[in-house]
């Protein structure tokens, strides 16, 4: 015990009981989730000062020079890990330097800076809890945007689950059979197809437009299954494949332009498939159909003729994701698109 050095042992006992009390009150108001943490923290740093400060209250001039202030650097450092809680570990390291400095300042000075551990043990302090709540949030906020996807699809799925054997296969049908028959029925094949995939698209919202943070990841696609014909046939992997929002948006763009490019000149009765390949670093996108395929030299006549679907929507679209669009084609061999897009932009 070192009370018998004190100069006014009562008052330090005062300050003691004072620190005691406020560790209760402040624990228990940060545990139980009390919403203005952020006066509580700022409260910590402002009484955790004074304490260090009313040491030159209680004890000589000899005493305080050679011994810890009466809050030692454990107790200091509490409100340190408050802070960098709170704020992160560039606040958590401004705030151990602040009560290291200020130690320093009530022991008489900071002549002997670089001897006294008090500083930079107190900013580590605040570096790694700093770090750690960083890393802790970003997790929390990765599993709860899981969540809310894994329920949004749960929505989904319940919803098509209800709809898909009926509504949209007569839509389709009708689509279908409207077109083969022609005529008049060729008005009402259009409308049942736009009906189909403005259901379709509604059905699905809730997991094609998720809430989504900046840099969110999107399934690719879970979203194409969302927009395309249910004629197209679509091969994916089992598993999601993650790409960010405004890449998915792009190449869902892009694909629909190739729909409709095979659904204006594929020719009658051909069919579009669609493979999607997740090869790490990067996504490949097949876009195939059966069709007439494209004469020689008609893409640069229809570009010099002003028209920019190959062109724009598709290989522009493409490049701006920093990929490449490649496209086969010839008479009588159908048309083929491969999309390759790297991950990490936009």
């Amino acid at each position: 015990m070192s009370d018998g050095h004190y100069d006014r042992p009562a008052l330090s006992w005062m300050f003691i009981a004072l620190l005691m009390i406020w560790s209760g009150v402040a624990g228990s108001l940060l545990a139980f989730g009390y919403r203005s943490r952020v006066k509580i923290v700022v409260a910590e740093q402002v009484i955790t000062m004074v304490l260090m400060w009313s040491t030159r209250l209680c004890v000589p001039p000899d005493f305080y020079h050679a011994h810890q202030t009466l809050p030692t650097t454990i107790w200091v450092a509490n409100a340190v890990a408050s802070a960098a809680l709170l704020w992160g570990p560039w606040v958590g390291m401004t705030s151990g330097l602040v009560m290291g400095l200020g130690s320093m300042v009530v022991r008489g000075g900071l002549t002997h800076i670089a001897d006294v551990p008090t500083v930079p043990v107190l900013m580590t302090v605040g570096l790694a809890v700093g770090a750690v709540s960083t890393t802790v949030r970003h997790a929390r906020d990765q599993i709860d945007a899981a969540v809310r996807m894994q329920a949004a699809t749960a929505e989904r799925e319940r919803l098509a689950r209800e709809v898909h054997d009926g509504v949209l296969q007569v839509l389709a049908f009708v689509q279908r059979r409207g077109n083969e028959i022609g005529g008049e029925t060729a008005e009402l094949a259009r409308l049942a197809g736009e009906q189909e995939r403005e259901l379709r698209t509604l059905v699905s919202r809730q997991a094609v437009t998720p809430r989504r943070g900046d840099g969110a990841q999107v399934d690719l696609q879970q979203q194409l299954r969302a927009r395309i014909p249910s004629e197209v046939e679509l091969s994916a992997p089992g598993d999601p494949v993650l790409l960010p929002g405004a890449s998915v948006d792009e190449l869902t763009s892009v694909v629909l332009t190739v729909l409709d490019n095979a659904a204006r000149h594929a020719g009658p009765g051909a069919r579009v498939f669609i493979l999607i390949e997740d090869l790490g670093g990067e996504v490949v996108l097949t876009v195939r159909d059966d069709g007439i395929g494209i004469p020689e030299g008609r893409l640069a006549e229809a570009e010099a003729e002003g028209r920019m679907g190959v062109s724009e929507s598709i290989r522009g679209r493409v490049e701006t994701l920093g990929g490449t669009a490649a496209l086969r084609t010839g008479p009588g061999e159908g048309t083929e698109w491969e999309l390759q897009i790297p991950r990490g932009m936009p």
